[in-house]
């Protein structure tokens, strides 16, 4: 959602003008040219997103069916209005408590201590829920729920290479090792965890050294999760972006890169003219909103790739140009990808990316444009004039949860809760916000080896991951809290058994409702 300090945006306005976005460094690591650009985008576009009210059905204008309808349409925009009031945005998440330190009628010490009681509530039922003998055992049900004490650990797998000092696989992230750690729920085959992982590894890297890959077969060993130090190659061959063929392979990434190069020589001054300044400004202010808890990402040099990334993928893609909440889709590319420059025991989220070589940054800046290019494409209409595409999955959601579990549906309506006020922010970011970056990893190799995984599973992924839920959000019985819990869902302590189970009721649901589109349609 676009929101513009007037004060802020002349600060940087002028910064602009005065050529103060760092492009001494900028010019120094990608040559200057004077070509610009002819035409131009089309300006950043937000997401509005109050709750949809339904207009009564029938034509006639009796009074006595308006007044039926206006009693709980002006309960739900009170609902609304009291809570966003008080709240941050849906899915910018404490991103401009200074633009709205002035403006807000409750303090943010206040929403503070509200959320906070409200998971310290939720905890200690859960608790005294699972100390009781007779307790029932829902099956989506949280297994933790205090995220703001959760230390998470994690012990990697061995084998294969899969383990600390493998090129690409001994790196961490927060503390869980980054694709090596495969559950054995999510390994078909018999005998100890580190014997099937082992078994893995093997499969993959006998598969990926082929002549000529089978793309199926790529997807079936991929939906179960990809070990670690072969995870860069085989997202780079399901996004479409390396070719099945083994010796076509280096031949296309340097056609492809120095595509990127051209790309980033012919336009990336532009950003300075009139017409494309606030797409610019727009992503300069974003980008160091990624991930802040992830010292990677606030790097300086990091943040310069990332801005290159989506101004040139903006230039190019001006049926949408830049919108908020499509910078959070590089960061699983960039990690995944540079994995494969670090040869040690490293904490990936603490890695200096200044200690990579020049070319190897250049690599993987481009590997990563390419492969996002790609995700974004089979989801674009998420992303163009009033997102029609984000639209139409939330009602699709919302039909879906009301079949699979009503009870919960009705709650949700009961208390005013509109799916896109929640589930806005799951589309538009796909789950970004709401999982560990580990866990959105492994969640995109399912993604990737589904067909048209990003646009249709993911509404499958997002219903299993609300009615896993489905226990806990029932038990709170207004609309603060449930805005409060289901915004903020335990999951921080996620590992790959989490995902898999997710996953795993996620294929379920299409296998019950995508090729029977009428079962989610109610009989009138």
């Amino acid at each position: 959602m676009n929101r513009t300090d007037s004060q802020g945006s002349t600060a940087v306005m002028s910064d602009i003008s005065s050529h103060s976005f760092k492009d001494n460094n900028k010019t120094s690591f990608w040559k200057k040219t004077a070509k610009t650009v002819p035409g131009s985008i089309k300006p950043v576009y937000g997401a509005q997103h109050p709750p949809l009210h339904e207009k009564p059905t029938s034509g006639g204008n009796s009074p006595r069916k308006d007044s039926k309808m206006q009693q709980p349409l002006q309960k739900q925009r009170d609902a609304f209005e009291a809570f966003a009031e008080k709240t941050s945005d849906a899915w910018d998440d404490a991103d401009d408590d200074l633009i709205l330190m002035a403006n807000v009628k409750m303090s943010l010490k206040d929403v503070h201590s509200t959320a906070m009681q409200v998971m310290h509530d939720h905890s200690e039922q859960l608790a005294r829920r699972e100390a009781s003998p007779g307790s029932p055992k829902d099956q989506h049900r949280t297994y933790n729920t205090d995220r703001h004490h959760m230390t998470v650990s994690s012990t990697p797998g061995h084998g294969c290479g899969c383990r600390p000092g493998g090129p690409g696989v001994g790196v961490r992230l927060k503390g869980q090792w980054v694709g090596s750690r495969s559950s054995p729920s999510n390994i078909i085959g018999n005998g100890s965890p580190n014997d099937q992982l082992s078994s893995k590894c093997e499969k993959f890297k006998t598969m990926l050294e082929s002549a000529n890959i089978d793309l199926d077969d790529v997807k079936t060993m991929s939906w179960s999760g990809i070990p670690g130090q072969y995870r860069p190659t085989a997202w780079k061959i399901l996004s479409g972006y390396l070719p099945p063929s083994l010796d076509r392979r280096q031949p296309t990434l340097e056609r492809k890169r120095q595509e990127y190069y051209n790309f980033v020589e012919q336009y990336f001054d532009t950003r300075l003219q009139e017409v494309h300044k606030e797409t610019f400004r727009q992503i300069h202010i974003d980008v160091p909103r990624m991930s802040p808890l992830i010292a990677l990402f606030q790097q300086d040099k990091v943040q310069e790739i990332f801005e290159r990334i989506l101004y040139i993928w903006a230039i190019r893609h001006p049926a949408s140009g830049y919108v908020q909440g499509i910078n959070d889709l590089v960061t699983p590319f960039f990690v995944v990808f540079l994995t494969e420059y670090i040869t040690d025991d490293a904490e990936l989220d603490m890695y200096e990316v200044s200690n990579l070589s020049e070319a190897a940054v250049r690599m993987l800046e481009a590997d990563c444009f390419w492969c996002f290019s790609k995700l974004l494409d089979g989801i674009q209409d998420n992303y163009t004039f009033a997102q029609p595409g984000i639209q139409l999955k939330v009602n699709a959601l919302k039909d879906l949860v009301s079949r699979i579990d009503n009870s919960l549906h009705s709650h949700l309506m009961e208390h005013h809760i509109e799916y896109l006020q929640f589930a806005f922010r799951w589309m538009n970011n796909l789950l970004m916000r709401e999982m560990p970056l580990r866990c959105i990893i492994r969640l995109w190799d399912t993604y990737l080896a589904e067909t048209d995984g990003f646009a249709t599973f993911h509404l499958y992924v997002c219903a299993s991951f609300l009615t896993r839920h489905s226990y806990d959000l029932q038990r709170e019985k207004d609309f603060q809290g449930l805005m409060m819990l289901i915004q903020n869902l335990p999951t921080h302590h996620w590992t790959d058994n989490e995902i898999g189970l997710l996953l795993a009721e996620a294929y379920k649901l299409k296998f019950m409702f995508a090729d029977a589109p009428k079962h989610l349609v109610h009989k009138k």
